[in-house]
């Protein structure tokens, strides 16, 4: 009798395991997942606007308040500059994610220095590097380690009414996610 409740109890467990794998990993394997979609939004180091319909690959911006802009990277050749300027919004936020969707490091206008966003990207050997040789244009940049080679930024700020918008669209269209120049 305990053999057969054993086997039963090992058998359902080992169901229930089998299909939290399978449910966690469908998104990957099926080429839904957020890396998949912001890659296929456009151009890497560009930030690229959703709006609240949803676009081809299925992103949009799903609250009304925010206006949302993602962009896509590779820093395995050199680090990524994110730059914006926050005078004429009253609250951003940014968020780094590899290309699991793990968040890396995220932040907004109130954690920022002087309201700016100044960030800037890197693989552990990138910042260790750049430490070696300060660079001076770098002295109020946010240096961020980022584990993997490819991620993806998302980029949010606030307009909760419609005389907020234009300030909001000229911000991020303003924004800058490009490759680290050496300034």
């Amino acid at each position: 009798m305990s053999k057969l409740l054993y086997a039963i109890l090992t058998g359902f467990f080992g169901a229930v395991l089998l299909h939290i794998i399978i449910i966690l990993g469908v998104p990957h394997f099926t080429g839904r997942d957020a890396y998949t979609r912001v890659t296929a939004e456009g151009t890497p180091f560009v930030f690229h606007p959703l709006s609240a319909a949803p676009d081809a690959v299925g992103l949009s911006n799903l609250d009304p308040y925010l206006r949302v802009a993602v962009c896509h990277f590779d820093i395995a050749r050199q680090p990524l500059s994110l730059i914006a300027l926050g005078g004429g919004v009253d609250f951003w936020s940014v968020a780094i994610y590899d290309r699991d969707a793990n968040e890396v490091f995220s932040m907004n206008d109130r954690t920022s220095v002087a309201g700016d966003l100044d960030v800037l990207v890197a693989t552990p050997v990138q910042v260790a590097q750049l430490r070696k040789t300060p660079i001076a244009a770098l002295a109020e940049t946010i240096l961020v380690e980022h584990p993997g080679m490819e991620g993806y930024v998302v980029l949010r700020v606030l307009a909760p009414q419609a005389s907020y918008e234009a300030d909001a669209r000229a911000f991020l269209a303003d924004a800058e996610c490009m490759p680290f120049t050496g300034r």
